[in-house]
């Protein structure tokens, strides 16, 4: 089956580019393009596609239509991945793109639209639920966040098992049934987690995020 992309951008040969090469797959079909949030969010209501790959900003704004557009989709579509295309490899964007979760979500710099194969592999994982985030942008996280590099260490076997579970998309009560653990026991091993990378100090939904790309940083 193949997977339905809606495009949003607002550059016509961005766009154009984008298009051409998801074109190339069998397993990708872009149903729609636009150039704008509101009728990007229109599409999706009324195709309900299985990926959208939006600008990071677009009109009417140009701030941050794409991050906004995943924080929708997560509470309106959440089957539907994003794959959000920027030209920022601060951190922060890509923290502010997972803070409605890391189930389906991929944060890729522009740059990479030449990287057919690479834009393909990140439409596939988003529509399979995993996350896919920029290597460049993992880098500028590892180095500003150093000492949490060293920390992965520290945990133990099942809080890496856990944390793994983490960076796949999994709710607490996922990871408790995956890992044959109770919800309690999950929640105290995230709890050490946080402790252990030095997380204590952030907002609640920032520490899983940056949990997540702390292990994906030293896996990847």
């Amino acid at each position: 089956m193949s997977i339905r992309v809606v495009v949003g951008e607002d550059d016509f040969l961005v766009r154009q580019g984008v298009e051409q090469a998801l074109s190339i797959h069998d397993d990708i079909v872009v149903v729609a393009s636009c150039d704008g949030y509101n009728s990007l969010l229109a599409e999706v209501g009324e195709l309900r596609p299985d990926v959208v790959v939006t600008d990071i900003r677009m009109p009417p704004t140009f701030s941050d239509e794409g991050i906004r557009l995943a924080a929708t989709l997560a509470v309106d579509y959440p089957k539907v991945g994003v794959v959000v295309l920027s030209q920022y490899d601060e951190p922060e964007y890509v923290l502010a793109l997972l803070d409605s979760g890391v189930h389906g979500r991929s944060y890729l710099l522009k740059e990479r639209i030449s990287d057919v194969e690479e834009l393909a592999r990140a439409v596939r994982a988003v529509a399979e639920g995993g996350s896919v985030i920029d290597p460049q942008v993992v880098q500028r996280l590892v180095q500003s966040r150093t000492r949490r590099r060293t920390r992965l260490e520290w945990l133990t076997p099942r809080e890496r098992e856990v944390l793994e579970a983490m960076a796949q998309g999994m709710s607490n009560a996922a990871i408790g049934a995956y890992l044959g653990m109770g919800l309690r026991s999950v929640e105290k091993h995230i709890s050490a987690i946080f402790q252990k990378l030095d997380l204590t100090d952030e907002e609640r939904v920032h520490r899983r995020v940056q949990a997540v790309l702390t292990y994906l940083s030293e896996t990847s």
